[in-house]
């Protein structure tokens, strides 16, 4: 048995901010199963490591008994949320959502407990609303409030147009917690907001307040905006390990660092070398999501791949030039083909430069030069990834 105190350790550690660990405390002493919610919206169909963060600290509190409420937001989904936004997100069908939500449930899976998870949809309240009851809820919340959002004024300060349907996923997503009498819910640091929200409707209906759980922002393997699949810098759960691995050895050392205090929680020793580091990173996270045994054979065939310099013999991917033939162009559609990856023609070009792509085992340095028509070989495009041609 764990005491509160340990408990409160458990539950707090790698979290960026909890409001308040006195009030998660008392919460805990009150030795019953807190309902503890997390909102996910199908806005695609995979989930990535950044969304693993939070699931996984939902995971903890599974672990030590509690309930774990994971909200699909069949409709706020359809809003898209505004949080850490620079522009209006392309709105969904329902139909769209609901099937996204079947693939981000079994996603989920590999990190939570089945048997001990609640999944609701948030339309079972929001579809029966009638208008009067919505024009209510409104009321509750002022534009000002909405306002202070940082996002909201970025967009007011740069003449940047906020649409009407976006200043309600606050006021919905608050809604929700009060509908599952929520008393923890768990987000990254953009949904501090919304959270906060959701305990101002609780405290307005007469309930108490949940506490805010807000987990660091996974940055994407670009290292420079957040993890994303419509940025292409992410790493979805339903990946390959063998994908998983290669994706993580592309990262810098410096995020390598960051990387080991939020997916591992662990401070990464200063001697430890770089390259050893980042494939025991790389294992690790997918024997999380596979098997060990894949895991060691994602290694293995990167090391035979990169280590060994033996891409002639290695399992890669096939791509079939199109009509551009200049590696340039190449590259840029080898690394979105093949890997998912958005390059711009400025990054092909510095990898070019640079040196990093290489052609038959020889570096491409000159960003005019061209494949010759029917050429196959190996196409190297950096340190961790290569392509099969012809």
């Amino acid at each position: 048995m764990q005491t509160t105190s340990d408990a409160l350790d458990i539950l707090c550690r790698g979290c960026e901010k909890v409001l308040s660990p006195d009030d998660l405390r008392a919460k805990l002493g009150e030795n019953r199963p807190l309902r503890v919610k997390l909102g996910v919206d199908p806005t695609a169909p995979d989930i990535h490591l950044g969304h693993s963060i939070s699931l996984s600290k939902l995971r903890e509190f599974q672990d030590l008994g509690h309930e774990a409420i994971l909200i699909i937001g069949d409709f706020t989904a359809m809003i898209g949320d505004p949080s850490g936004r620079s522009v209006t997100r392309p709105q969904l069908t329902h139909e769209q959502v609901l099937s996204n939500a079947k693939s981000y449930q079994e996603q989920a899976f590999k990190i939570l407990s089945r048997e001990r998870s609640k999944i609701v949809f948030n339309g079972e309240w929001f579809e029966a609303m009638s208008f009067d009851e919505v024009i209510k809820l409104n009321s509750r919340v002022t534009l000002q409030q909405m306002l202070v959002r940082e996002d909201f004024r970025d967009r007011l300060d740069r003449g940047q147009p906020i649409r009407a349907h976006e200043i309600q996923y606050p006021i919905m997503q608050g809604w929700d917690s009060v509908k599952i009498r929520a008393d923890v819910e768990l987000g990254g640091t953009d949904q501090l907001f919304n959270i906060m929200v959701g305990r101002d409707l609780q405290r307005e209906e007469g309930m108490p307040q949940q506490v805010a759980m807000v987990m660091p922002i996974l940055e994407g393997l670009d290292g420079k905006q957040k993890m994303s699949k419509s940025l292409g810098n992410y790493v979805a759960l339903n990946e390959s390990a063998h994908d998983m691995f290669g994706k993580i050895m592309s990262i810098s050392d410096e995020l390598m660092v960051r990387y080991y205090q939020i997916l591992l929680k662990e401070t990464l020793p200063a001697d430890a070398h770089p390259m050893e580091a980042k494939k025991a990173l790389a294992q690790r996270v997918a024997a999380r999501f596979h098997t060990a045994e894949e895991a060691q054979a994602a290694r293995t065939d990167f090391e035979t791949r990169f280590s060994k310099k033996d891409l002639d013999h290695a399992d890669l991917p096939a791509y079939t030039p199109g009509e551009a033939r200049d590696f340039l162009s190449l590259v840029v559609e080898a690394y979105a083909k093949c890997f998912g990856i958005a390059k711009s023609r400025s990054d092909a070009r510095r990898l070019l430069e640079g040196g990093s792509v290489q052609w038959k085992g020889e570096k491409i340095g000159d960003v005019k030069a061209v494949l010759a028509g029917g050429e196959a070989g190996v196409l190297r495009l950096d340190k961790t990834r290569a392509v099969r041609i012809g």
